[in-house]
């Protein structure tokens, strides 16, 4: 029986694997009648299937895996082949575990094992050869701190980078190093292709252990976790563990779809969840770092926000998902382009945007200079528009904020006053038009809604507002029983919150 590769392989595998176990003792379990030598051999052709699957992918990328190790300037540089003396970078509720005292115990002597406290910055991780003149993908947090960067190939022969570039903002780092010949470089595959779901295998060497491979499926996609600025993770449960970082996370083509960056744990070792940067992400990063050493990004020049329930209620949308956009900066790319405070941005460039992660990740890899088709919803209806984008300002701030009389709205707990320039100057806003949040009742509606004291309201439901009075005019006009829609800014950011008697 011949499997296209890819998703498709899953389905007939697992259910190969279970039809063996299932066929074979149907007679015992159930009195049924028990299952024909071709029907266990079929089963097992299926299941065979899947596993040629898995070798192939892991022969076709495992040549193009690294061992990458770091080492301050004053700690002695030895052998890859040996390991032991890096066991600091082990979880200390592992360092006794009989697995892992054999490989890091009785090191030979002239060894010395590093102190496990305090570290002295050695570590190590895994990368991934992308170029076959030498050009290897990892991550940031696997190479940065300066020092020594040792390459370690599939081979064992051991080469210093000549060259370290690091984005860490995406957690992203090239390294270069010179072999002297072409190096097997590893197939980059499309990440955005990749569904939750898909078997996928991790590459890499977890605790020191050149060479290990580990298969799973793709638990979840555009994950954000809050380690670095930009996030869009592949989430999977191939078992992913210190050591594993840089490494490739690959389709069952042997294909790179990411670079293994993160774990979700409580011990330090693999529990399940673990990250990886999406291929299309890491790879648009790295060329920028090979060819300028730094990464120019797009921006449209809003502040934007996750649609929730109330506010896909709201604004007429037919289901919780895209960007909201909560400002716009003054000569930017969406103000020159139309969009409006209170659009809800759904598409870019045919893409479907579901989350501002999403939007801020399309964007950015955007092509200055030229026309992108943007698609907004507004008051219900579907609103296209053309828009350029520009180069992200180096140092772009949220700088669009101004505005006594007191007005208390007892019926949602809620009390503002006038926003003076002296009262924006000591919060440190300007330019902002509004009422300022005093008092905030515990437990009242307001309260329950997110509304905090020092917080500044810029609209009701679609009305600017730039008094108190006008927003207690407003307020008995617009709050009805679905809510109302309040624009309300903290800090140097905005957002659209739905107030509820």
């Amino acid at each position: 029986m011949n499997f296209k590769r890819g998703k498709e392989y899953w389905l007939p595998g697992m259910l190969g694997v279970l039809a063996v176990a299932g066929l074979a003792g149907a007679s015992a379990v159930s009195g049924t009648p028990a299952a024909t030598d071709g029907q266990i051999q079929q089963s097992l052709t299926q299941a065979n299937s899947l596993s040629s699957a898995f070798r192939a992918a892991a022969d076709r990328v495992t040549q193009a895996v690294v061992t990458i190790r770091t080492m301050p300037a004053d700690v002695e540089r030895v052998s890859g082949s040996d390991m032991r003396q890096f066991d600091n970078g082990l979880p200390e509720e592992l360092k006794d575990h009989p697995f892992f005292k054999r490989f890091f115990d009785g090191a030979p002597e002239g060894r010395q094992r590093l102190p496990d406290r305090p570290r002295r910055g050695g570590g190590q991780g895994s990368g991934v050869i992308i170029d076959s003149a030498g050009i290897i993908l990892t991550n940031n947090h696997v190479v940065k701190g300066g020092g020594t960067v040792v390459v370690i190939l599939q081979d064992g022969r051991e080469f210093e980078a000549t060259e370290v570039k690091t984005d860490p903002s995406t957690d992203i780092a090239v390294v270069r190093i010179d072999a002297g010949e072409t190096l097997a470089a590893a197939t980059i595959g499309n990440s955005d292709q990749m569904d939750v779901g898909d078997w996928v295998i991790a590459v890499g060497a977890p605790f020191g252990l050149k060479e290990t491979v580990t298969a799973g499926i793709i638990s979840a996609k555009s994950r954000g976790i809050g380690i670095t600025d930009r996030e869009e993770f592949l989430q999977t449960d191939a078992a992913i563990n210190p050591g594993n970082s840089g490494g490739p996370l690959v389709n069952l083509n042997g294909e790179v779809v990411g670079i293994n960056t993160a774990i979700s744990s409580t011990s330090g070792g693999y529990q399940g969840i673990g990250f990886a940067v999406p291929i299309n992400m890491a790879q648009w990063v790295g060329d920028q770092l090979v060819d300028t050493g730094s990464v120019r990004r797009a921006f449209l020049g809003v502040g934007i926000q996750q649609v929730t329930s109330d506010l896909s209620q709201q604004f007429g949308l037919g289901n919780v998902a895209g960007a909201a956009v909560t400002e716009i900066r003054s000569d930017s790319p969406a103000a020159e382009a139309g969009v409006r405070t209170g659009d809800v941005i759904v598409e870019f460039d045919g893409r479907k945007i579901d989350s501002p992660r999403t939007l801020q990740g399309t964007v950015e890899r955007a092509v200055f200079g030229k026309d992108h088709k943007l698609v907004v919803m507004r008051k219900g209806r579907r609103v296209e528009l053309t828009v350029r984008v520009s180069e992200l300002p180096q140092n772009l701030t949220e700088s669009d904020n101004g505005g006594i009389r007191r007005s208390e709205l007892k019926d949602v707990g809620l009390e503002v006053t006038d926003l003076t320039d002296d009262v924006a100057s000591k919060l440190d806003i300007t330019g902002v038009n509004g009422v300022i949040v005093t008092s905030v009742k515990r437990g009242s509606a307001a309260d329950k809604a997110g509304l905090a004291p020092k917080m500044v309201i810029t609209r009701v439901g679609d009305m600017d507002v730039t008094s108190a009075a006008e927003f207690a005019k407003t307020m008995k006009e617009q709050l009805d029983d679905d809510g109302v829609l309040l624009l309300v800014r903290s800090g140097s950011a905005s957002r659209f919150i739905v107030l509820k008697r």
